[in-house]
C-alpha cells in the first residue's frame, strides 16, 4: 500500500541524530544506477555480487534491476557453519531468480550447490508471489503455492518425504485462491483471497495458530480469523493485518513479538495492544512494526540489540511509537537490527552493526539511526535475510 509522503528524511532524522556527509555521499552513485543493492554478510553468496566477500555499503546484485523486480525476499541466517543465507526474486515478467546458500535445495534450481549470483529458476513462470523462509522458500502461482527447500518440519506442505530436500518447486497440497504467502523458520503461511488464512510445517511455540502445537504436512485454517489484508512472517510469529485495521498476532512471544503485553507463546491469534487504524505491518525475525495512517510508526518486541529503534535496549511487549520515523514504505529486520525504506528514496538502518548489516560503510553500532542510502536513491523496499546480517534494498 503506498503511504502518502510525510516528510523528508533529514527533518525525520535531525531529532536522534546528526549524519555525516561521508556516509551520504560514499553511495551518491546509487541514485544514478538501476541496481538492487545488497550489503553486509555474504559467505555464501547471498548478496549476489558474484563473491563471497562482506559487503559494508550497498554494493549492486548482478545483472538485476530495480524497474523488473516485483518482490524480493531474503531468507536463511545464522552463524558460522549453520549460516544458509539466499535470497529469491520476482521480476514482473513473472519468473523467479535466486542466489545464495544452497545446501537443502532453497535455490529451487535442481542442485545443492550455492551459487553467488542470481539465476533463473528454471520451469518456474507466471508467478504472483515469493517469500523465503529460514530454509525454504513458497511461491504462488494462478493461486497455487509452490514450496522448495528443506522439509524436515514439514513446511513445504507436500504430503512427500521430510528425509530430502526438495531442490525444485512442488505443489503444497488443498490451496488454492491463495494471494500471499510468508515462509518463516520451518513453517508457512497463505492468505486465500477470501481473508482466511491458512498455515503448515512446524507448530512449535504455536506459530500455526491453529489452536496447538502440533506440527502439520496438510494446510490448516486458523481459526476464529477472518477478513485478513495481509499478513507478516517473523521467524517463529505471524503478523496479520485486517480489513479494520486491526493487528493479530501468534507464535513465539518470548521477546514481546506478540504485543500483546506478553511473553508467552500463543497458538491463536490475539490482539496487538493499543494499535489503531494501522496502514500496514511488518515482521522482521522477532519484532513487529506497523505503519499507522497518519503516518506514524510503532514497534514492539525484540530489542536487545536497540533493533525497535526507540533508544533503548529493553524488549517491547506492547507498542511503542517511533516519533522520529516519518514516511516509511518499508521495514525488513533480521537477528539485531533493522532497515526501513523512506519515501524520499532513503534507506536507513538500527540496531547491532558488527557485520556491517547497516550499510553506512562502517562495523560500529550507531547511537541512533544511520544512513545506508541517501535520499534519491530510487530505492522503495528493503528486505533481510531472516536471522542472518544481510540487507537488500530495491
Amino acid at each position: 500500500m503506498e503511504l502518502p509522503a510525510r516528510i523528508s528524511l533529514i527533518t525525520a532524522l535531525t531529532a536522534v541524530t546528526a549524519l555525516t556527509v561521508p556516509c551520504v555521499c560514499a553511495h551518491a552513485a546509487a541514485g544514478t544506477d538501476p541496481w538492487v543493492r545488497a550489503w553486509g554478510e555474504n559467505a555464501q553468496g547471498q548478496l549476489g555480487n558474484g563473491s563471497t566477500l562482506a559487503q559494508q555499503t550497498p554494493a549492486a546484485v548482478a545483472g538485476i534491476t530495480r524497474d523488473d523486480v516485483r518482490e524480493l525476499s531474503g531468507g536463511g541466517g545464522g552463524a558460522a557453519a549453520a549460516a544458509n543465507g539466499f535470497a529469491v526474486a520476482l521480476l514482473k515478467d513473472g519468473t523467479v531468480k535466486s542466489w545464495g546458500n544452497n545446501t537443502t535445495g532453497q535455490l529451487g534450481n535442481g542442485t545443492t550447490t550455492a551459487q553467488p549470483f542470481p539465476a533463473t529458476v528454471a520451469a518456474l513462470s507466471g508467478v504472483s508471489e515469493v517469500s523465503a523462509g529460514l530454509n525454504h522458500a513458497l511461491a504462488v502461482k494462478g493461486g497455487r503455492v509452490l514450496a522448495w527447500g528443506n522439509n524436515a518440519s514439514k513446511q513445504l506442505g507436500t504430503g512427500q518425504d521430510t528425509t530430502t530436500p526438495y531442490k525444485a518447486p512442488i505443489p503444497v497440497q488443498s490451496l488454492d485462491k491463495v494471494k500471499d504467502v510468508g515462509a518463516g523458520c520451518d513453517f508457512s503461511v497463505a492468505l486465500r483471497q477470501d481473508g482466511t488464512v491458512w498455515t503448515w510445517g512446524k507448530g512449535d511455540n504455536g506459530r500455526l495458530g491453529t489452536g496447538n502445537n502440533t506440527t502439520r504436512e496438510t494446510p490448516q485454517k486458523v481459526p476464529d480469523l477472518a477478513d485478513v489484508e495481509s499478513v507478516a512472517v517473523g521467524c517463529e510469529h505471524v503478523l496479520a493485518l485486517t480489513a479494520d485495521g486491526v493487528v493479530k498476532a501468534w507464535g513465539k512471544g518470548a521477546e514481546g513479538q506478540l504485543g500483546n503485553d506478553s511473553t508467552a507463546d500463543s497458538n491463536r491469534p490475539v490482539d496487538v495492544a493499543y494499535l489503531d487504524a494501522v496502514a500496514t505491518v511488518f515482521a522482521t525475525s522477532a519484532s513487529g512494526f506497523a505503519v499507522l495512517d497518519d503516518g506514524s510508526v510503532a514497534g514492539w518486541g525484540k530489542n536487545t540489540d536497540r533493533q525497535l529503534g526507540d533508544g533503548t535496549n529493553a524488549n517491547r511487549t506492547t507498542p511503542v511509537v517511533l516519533d522520529h520515523l516519518k514516511g516509511v514504505q518499508s521495514i525488513a529486520g533480521g537477528a539485531d537490527f533493522t532497515l526501513a525504506a523512506l519515501d524520499d528514496g532513503s534507506v536507513i538502518g538500527w540496531g547491532a552493526n558488527a557485520a556491517a548489516q547497516l550499510g553506512d560503510g562502517s562495523t560500529t553500532a550507531p547511537a541512533a539511526t544511520t544512513v545506508a542510502l541517501p535520499p534519491g536513491s530510487g530505492i522503495t523496499r528493503v528486505t533481510t535475510t531472516m536471522t542472518g546480517k544481510s540487507g537488500f534494498a530495491y
